[in-house]
């Protein structure tokens, strides 16, 4: 059986489990893989956008050269599709970027995972955490400068 080409990712809405976490993980690439978003600048720029684009917290982060990994969870009972929210951000962070000459910034879409239990939150976050040594940009991952947590997330059974 062929599988279809996909340019853009299937996206399915949140399932709230009401009584367990919602907990996405995302990854979110420059336009062309452009490697402009390890900086301070940048990673200063991305969380006071992600802090302004509030209908979503944003959980443990990694920003490597042409991409970024992080982790949210809705902040709100009436939040905005995780699609429109991402959207918004990338926006926000394109208009204020301070190199016009590396527009676009960013690639049309995203992709993204809702976690379904705490292992896999746990194992994915190990993932991230390493990308920057996987990739030969620091040898340590605590070393890496473009990390962090803006909002700790609980997975919660």
């Amino acid at each position: 059986m062929d599988l279809p080409d996909r340019k853009h990712p299937a996206r399915a809405p949140v399932y709230d489990h009401r009584n367990r976490s919602n907990i996405l993980f995302i990854t979110v690439c420059t336009h062309a893989r452009k490697r402009i978003l390890d900086n301070q600048a940048t990673h200063e720029l991305l969380v006071n956008c992600w802090q302004k684009a509030d209908h979503w917290l944003i959980g443990r982060y990694v920003i490597l050269p042409d991409h970024i990994h992080l982790f949210c969870a809705p902040a709100k009972h009436d939040h905005l599709s995780v699609k429109s929210w991402i959207a918004y951000w990338k926006s926000l962070a394109s208009r204020r970027w301070p190199n016009p000459n590396e527009q676009p910034v960013w690639q049309i879409d995203a992709w993204d995972v809702q976690l379904r239990k705490g292992d896999s939150y746990r194992a994915k976050w190990e993932y991230v955490r390493q990308n920057p040594v996987r990739h030969n940009l620091t040898t340590s991952a605590e070393n890496w400068p473009y990390r962090g947590e803006l909002n700790r997330l609980e997975w919660h059974d």
